[in-house]
C-alpha cells in the first residue's frame, strides 16, 4: 500500500469525523464529544450516537455552512482514497 493512500484515508476519516462532529454540536452531546467518538470507533458509530441524543432546544445552528464544506472536502478525499486503492498508486503516475 502506498504512503499517499494511506495518506489520503486518514484525511477522509478526520474530514468525515469533523461532520459528525459538526452533527453532534446541534445535539446534546456536543462537537467534541462526537467528534472524539468517531475518531476513536468509526464516523459511523460516531454518527449514530450523536443522531441518538436528544437535539438542543429552539435547533440553534451553529455553524452555517462550514457543515456542507467539511462534507464536500470529505468526500473528494473519500474518492481519492476510492481511486488510489483501486488503482494501487498508478492514477497518481499518470499526473
Amino acid at each position: 500500500m502506498s504512503i499517499l493512500t494511506l495518506v489520503f484515508g486518514l484525511l477522509s476519516g478526520c474530514f468525515l469525523s469533523v461532520l459528525v462532529g459538526i452533527i453532534g454540536s446541534r445535539r446534546r452531546i456536543g462537537f467534541g464529544w462526537a467528534f472524539l467518538l468517531s475518531v476513536i470507533f468509526t464516523p459511523l458509530v460516531g454518527l449514530v450516537v450523536a443522531l441518538l441524543t436528544d437535539p438542543l432546544p429552539g435547533g440553534d445552528q451553529r455553524w452555517g455552512c462550514i457543515g456542507t464544506f467539511v462534507a464536500v472536502l470529505g468526500m473528494l478525499f473519500l474518492a481519492a482514497f476510492l481511486l488510489l486503492l483501486l488503482t494501487g498508486g498508478t492514477m497518481l503516475l499518470a499526473l
